[in-house]
């Protein structure tokens, strides 16, 4: 293993093409960052890459320069046979472990390759395969997909094959190796070519990750460009004892001190994520939820809501976060402190990226004490206070929000049993007053 820890100002010195100097120019990617610039060199000369990076440093740009590069090189300097260029359909695949985080990859994919007119497919579990199906019949150059999913084309679609691949990326690879992914991962790689460019890109090396690296990359570079467990210099990490059944108040308060500033809200659970974005909505918050088991037409919609500033606070699970770029982000806020400590990295990293400043205040009750204290010791600092004296907090707040609590639990349980006699009785209320939950998420 190798660590490359020049420092390199231009994607040009690196050794991009101009083409896509240009395309990163757009993006706004004026230099590269630290992981661009360590992996960049080697992923150009066509070396397996194992990086490993906290979120939000700049890892799509890492692995899809290389491939956009390489692609561009194969078609134009690839001689052509009976006057037709050989056909780079199913250059690349990419696996991510979310349906969001694949369409984002996409997406930069899509604006990195605009001018040699790359094809590029997102094949995700909550969509439609037939319209996926017609997808592939184009022979896109770059898929980007969920593995089980994946593994779905490979397994059913006619024609669909991936004997001709040249690059796997396994993005967030830790992600990508618990239980619900591992057995579809295994699966696809024992139907890929052997001979392939491989770059596996993870927050955290874990046995499950070590272990993949040695199975399917060649001599691989080792990337490491921050250490293990960090959080960046720029963000402000506070927390805040609380006593569980008042933790709710506590919340209102702190995003009533900050109401114009776009702010993340993590809970441990789906239900508790839609429950809670409910009762701030009926205090007058612009909040909107996205969780797991959400249609994924609703968690597009909420997400897009959410980047375009119709909402402002976003409440969600541990789903968003990874990888998901929303540049703006002032406050990250743990409502509930996740049971494993490196999820707060995750959380974290939401705000202050890219040099900008943010904030991350956590709320810890009486249970959740031995979870933060985990927290302080991977991250090697203790925290200091947010301050909110209980005199400000509970007089005030404390009848609202048990009354918003007491609406959100009727308009949850309304719509729950209309959900249900729609499916018993297969009929559409189309025009039938919608419930705080609905509105919420439309």
């Amino acid at each position: 293993m190798e660590e490359e820890k020049g420092e390199v100002k231009t994607f040009a010195e690196l050794g991009v093409r101009e083409e896509l100097v240009k395309a990163c120019e757009r993006l706004g990617w004026k230099n590269p960052t630290k992981i661009q610039a360590q992996a960049l060199p080697y992923a150009l000369q066509g070396r397996d890459v194992v990086g490993l990076a906290q979120t939000g440093s700049g890892k799509t740009g890492a692995f899809a320069l290389p491939i956009v590069q390489a692609l561009l090189e194969y078609v134009h300097d690839s001689e052509p046979k009976k006057g037709r260029r050989p056909d780079p359909a199913f250059f690349a695949c990419v696996l991510s472990p979310t349906r969001e985080l694949a369409i984002q990859i996409s997406d930069q994919f899509k604006a990195l390759g605009s001018d040699i007119g790359l094809r590029c497919a997102v094949l995700v579990g909550g969509m439609d395969r037939m319209e996926q199906t017609i997808a592939l019949a184009k022979r896109p150059h770059v898929i980007v997909a969920t593995p089980g999913r994946l593994w779905d084309h490979m397994s059913d679609t006619k024609g669909f094959s991936l004997k001709t691949l040249k690059y796997l990326v396994l993005d967030e690879a830790d992600e990508l190796l618990n239980d619900n992914f591992e057995k579809s991962v295994d699966q696809i790689l024992g139907e890929i070519p052997r001979v392939r460019k491989t770059f596996l890109f993870s927050a955290t090396m874990t046995k499950k990750v070590q272990k993949l690296q040695r199975a399917c990359l060649r001599n691989p570079v080792k990337i490491e460009a921050d250490s293990k467990y960090s959080t960046v210099d720029t963000l402000k990490q506070q927390y805040l004892f609380v006593p569980a059944n008042h933790k709710d108040c506590y919340l209102v308060y702190i995003l009533s001190e900050m109401p114009e500033l776009v702010s993340m809200v993590f809970t441990r659970t789906c239900e508790g994520a839609r429950f809670l974005a409910l009762v701030l909505r009926s205090l007058g918050f612009r909040a909107i939820p996205i969780y797991g088991t959400m249609a994924q037409s609703r968690r597009l919609g909420a997400f897009n809501k959410f980047k375009a500033g119709e909402c402002n606070i976003l409440v969600c699970t541990d789903l968003i976060s990874r990888g998901h770029d929303i540049p703006s982000v002032d406050v990250v806020i743990n409502y509930e402190i996740p049971t494993q400590s490196k999820d707060y990295i995750h959380r974290v990293g939401r705000t202050a990226r890219a040099g900008r400043s943010g904030v991350a205040i956590s709320l810890v009750n009486q249970y959740e004490l031995e979870w933060y204290l985990q927290i302080e010791k991977l991250i090697g600092k203790k925290l200091p206070e947010y301050p909110a004296e209980e005199t400000q907090v509970l007089p005030l707040l404390k009848e609202r929000v048990e009354e918003a609590k007491r609406l959100s639990a009727m308009n949850m349980k309304e719509s729950g049993g209309k959900k249900r006699r729609r499916e018993n009785q297969a009929v559409t209320e189309r025009n039938s007053p919608r419930s705080l939950d609905e509105d919420m998420l439309y």
